[in-house]
């Protein structure tokens, strides 16, 4: 009889230790696997948007809208471009608002034919990164011999310098995405850049099936984002707000990053991009107008949309 007691006592203690370790994984696994919008504090289907503008320090007119949009509070977040002539305006207002979330907007390309800039860092030393005239490359083409050394050593020097003027960076981003579409070798240096400075990098979890060394190449720390919205060539200016209020309400769960580009339609937005349309001043005015409009506040409000910020996202993540 005692023996039986003694399996039966065997049998209930291997049944509890058996529960405890399924218990115990499935919590270890719902902790793995909690969204970017759970550790927001938000439950795992709330839509969750970041409206960030980009190219600041580009002008003036750049400037001057994109700092209307941020305190109008509809646009939430916004990336700042060392290398541009109109950066120290820029970096004085963001060291003069540092609860603004402002990024560094890393920039290796000089895409106008009229208004160019060039590298931060000392033209000797990142040769491959300009041209003949000492300014970034207009495009990167398949003879655009891009060394990831120098562009390593480039995306430091722009942060260095922001940091040296007073901005208080919140996350890295990439102009034109170069640092995300040309292999993994320049993707890896970016990504070491960002956590030599612990700030977010933009990345996309859409990006992923097309560049899956994107994925490979983060660590389980990084800030993964779920989807970005922006618009493209193609689309008519009478459709500019059709456009952005059919994205808002098909919306997916998750954090979306609404990529914009504000400026003013005037003399010096105009001069500065005149050789072509696609990001101009007329482009730039139509985001400004439909990201700080009463139609998107009350899109905002009626589809339940929760608008949040870079600085949150680094914070939840850590």
């Amino acid at each position: 009889m005692s023996f039986l007691l003694g399996l039966r006592a065997m049998h209930k203690f291997l049944v509890m230790i058996l529960f405890v370790m399924a218990t115990s994984g499935a919590t270890n696994a719902q902790t793995v696997s909690k969204s970017l919008a759970e550790k927001l504090g938000y439950a795992r289907d709330a839509k969750l948007v970041i409206v960030h503008a980009d190219d600041l320090g580009m002008t003036h007119s750049v400037n001057a809208a994109s700092i209307k949009g941020l305190e109008s509070g509809l646009v939430t977040s916004a990336s700042i471009m060392a290398p541009c002539p109109w950066f120290p305006e820029m970096a004085d207002y963001a060291k003069a608002h540092p609860e603004t979330d402002f990024g560094l907007h890393l920039t290796l390309t000089s895409e106008r034919v009229f208004y160019r800039w060039g590298p931060v860092a000392p033209s000797d030393k990142v040769p491959g990164l300009v041209d003949s005239n000492g300014y970034f490359h207009l495009n990167w083409t398949e003879t655009t011999h891009v060394n990831a050394k120098e562009v390593e050593l480039e995306l430091r020097a722009q942060i260095d310098k922001a940091m040296a003027m007073g901005v208080r960076l919140t996350h890295l981003d990439s102009h034109q995405y170069r640092l995300f579409e040309n292999g993994k070798e320049i993707f890896q240096s970016a990504l070491r850049v960002a956590h030599d400075y612990k700030l977010p990098l933009f990345v996309v979890r859409d990006w992923f099936a097309d560049r899956p060394y994107l994925e490979s190449s983060l660590s389980p720390d990084d800030v993964v984002v779920d989807h970005t919205v922006t618009i493209e060539p193609g689309v008519a200016p009478e459709k500019w707000a059709d456009f952005y209020a059919k994205a808002l309400k098909d919306l997916q769960p998750g954090v979306t990053v609404f990529i914009i580009h504000l400026a003013f339609d005037d003399e010096e937005m105009r001069a500065a991009t005149r050789e072509r349309d696609t990001w101009g001043a007329a482009w730039r005015q139509r985001d400004f107008n439909f990201f700080t409009s009463a139609e998107f506040r009350a899109l905002v409000r009626e589809q339940n949309i929760k608008l949040v910020t870079w600085r949150e996202l680094a914070r939840a993540a850590k």
